[in-house]
C-alpha cells in the first residue's frame, strides 16, 4: 500500500486438505507470512497430520485442524468451518484443492463469507467446474495458461486472476562446489537439470537429446538433480544402458540447489506438464540460459529467444539442437544468462511482493464487486 492510502486489514482464512509440504503448501506458507507482514490477519484450516499445520504453528498462526476424508468427517467439517468463519468474521476464505473447496467453500457459503476464492495450482484442466464456479466466487491461478484454460471451460474472464508464485532467490555468490565435487575441469561444459524424478519431467528425453552431443564433445556433462523412486533407479539403469555413466551425473535430492545452479553453464528441462515452472525462474535468476519445452505455463517463465529457447514437446532433435547452439556459442550463453538475470531477478515479476500485491488487489476488487 502506498504511503497515505487508507488501509483496512482483511481477515483471511486459508484451507488446504493435502498433508505433504510440496509447492502448493509452500505457496500458502509464503503467502500467509507475507500477507501478515502487510497487516492482514490470517488463520488456516488443515488436517491434523498436515505438515503445513506444523509449519504455520511454528510461525505463531492459529491453525484449526479437522479430518476431511469420508462423509462423516465432511459433515462435521462443514459445520465446524462454518462456525469458525462466523465467529472470526472472516472477509475471505481462500481454498487450494478440490477436497477443501467442497468442504470449507460450502461452509463459507452457509456462513455468508463475503469472498470465497479458489486457487488453482495445477496445469491440467478440471473435469468439473463445481469447485471453480458454483462454490467459490472467484479464482486465482498460477499462470496465464491455467487462467485461460479455466476461461475456455466456462469460468467468466473477470472472475479469474493470475498470481505467479513467488520464487525465493538467494544472493548470487559467484562460486559453486559442483565442479570440485564431480572433479570437472575448468573448460568442461555442464548442462544441468533440477527436477523431481517423475515421468512428466522428461528426463529420458533430455538424456536422448544429450547423448549425441556428449559423443561429439569430451568436455560436455549432464547433471541431474532430484530424487524420486522408482524412476531414479530406472533412469540410472537407462544411463548405464546408454554407456553414459561417466558423463551423466545423478546427484539425487539435494539441499544446496542454488550452489549447484551456479556450477551449471546451461539449464535444460524437457517437462511435459507445468502449471508455471518456477525452476526455470530459479535457473534464469542464477544467470543461466534455459532450454525448455513449449508447454503450459513454461513460456511465461522466460523471454523466448532472449533468455531461453523453447522447443516442441517430444521433439528430441529440436531439444538437442537447442542445447547444441548454447554449447557451441559462449557469447550466446552469456547474453541469454544476462537476459535471464534481468527478467527473473530484477523485473519483480516473480517477487514475493508482486505475489502479495496481486492477491491483495484481487481480493479488494472482488470484495467491492460482490458488495454491489
Amino acid at each position: 500500500m502506498s504511503t497515505g492510502e487508507s488501509f483496512t486489514p482483511l481477515r483471511i482464512l486459508h484451507s488446504e486438505a493435502a498433508t505433504g509440504f510440496g509447492g502448493q503448501e509452500q505457496y500458502i506458507h509464503r503467502m500467509m507470512l507475507a500477507m501478515r507482514e502487510r497487516g492482514h490477519q490470517l488463520e488456516a484450516v488443515c488436517q491434523p497430520h498436515a505438515k503445513l499445520a506444523e509449519r504455520l504453528r511454528q510461525e505463531d498462526f492459529q491453525v484449526h485442524t479437522m479430518l476431511m476424508d469420508g462423509p462423516a468427517n465432511y459433515v462435521r467439517g462443514v459445520a465446524r468451518v462454518r462456525g469458525i468463519l462466523r465467529q472470526g468474521r472472516f472477509d475471505v476464505l481462500n481454498t487450494h484443492s478440490r477436497r477443501d473447496t467442497m468442504l470449507a467453500g460450502v461452509a463459507a457459503r452457509l456462513a455468508g463469507t463475503p469472498l470465497i476464492v479458489r486457487t488453482r495450482h495445477l496445469a491440467n484442466r478440471p473435469g468439473s467446474l463445481l469447485s471453480y464456479t458454483i462454490v467459490p466466487h472467484r479464482v486465482t491461478t498460477a499462470s496465464d495458461f491455467v487462467r485461460q484454460g479455466l476461461i475456455e471451460r466456462g469460468v467468466p474472464e473477470g472472475h479469474v486472476a493470475t498470481v505467479y508464485p513467488a520464487v525465493e532467490l538467494p544472493p548470487l555468490t559467484g562460486q559453486s562446489t559442483l565442479r570440485k565435487e564431480l572433479k570437472l575441469a575448468a573448460n568442461d561444459i555442464v548442462v544441468g537439470c533440477v527436477a523431481v524424478m517423475r515421468a512428466l519431467k522428461g528426463h529420458r528425453e533430455l538424456i536422448d537429446a544429450m547423448a549425441p552431443l556428449i559423443a561429439e564433445r569430451p568436455n560436455l556433462h549432464l547433471v541431474l538433480v532430484g530424487g524420486g523412486s522408482p524412476l531414479f533407479e530406472e533412469i540410472q539403469a537407462y544411463v548405464a544402458s546408454r554407456g553414459l555413466n561417466r558423463r551423466v551425473h545423478m546427484l539425487g535430492t539435494r539441499g544446496d540447489v542454488p550452489n549447484l545452479l551456479e556450477g551449471f553453464d546451461i539449464f535444460a528441462l524437457a517437462t511435459r506438464k507445468e502449471a508455471s515452472g518456477t525452476v526455470f525462474v530459479e535457473a534464469g535468476a542464477a544467470g543461466l540460459p534455459v532450454v525448455g519445452t513449449r508447454v503450459d505455463g513454461v513460456p511465461e517463465m522466460m523471454r523466448e529467444g532472449s533468455s531461453g529457447i523453447l522447443v516442441p514437446l517430444d521433439d528430441v532433435a529440436a531439444l538437442s539442437q537447442a542445447i547444441r547452439r548454447l554449447v557451441e556459442d559462449p557469447a550466446l550463453r552469456a547474453g541469454m544468462g544476462r537476459a535471464g538475470l534481468e527478467f527473473c531477478r530484477h523485473s519483480g515479476r516473480f517477487s514475493l511482493r508482486a505475489m502479495v500485491e496481486r492477491t491483495e488487489s484481487a481480493y479488494l476488487r472482488w470484495l467491492g464487486e460482490l458488495k454491489k
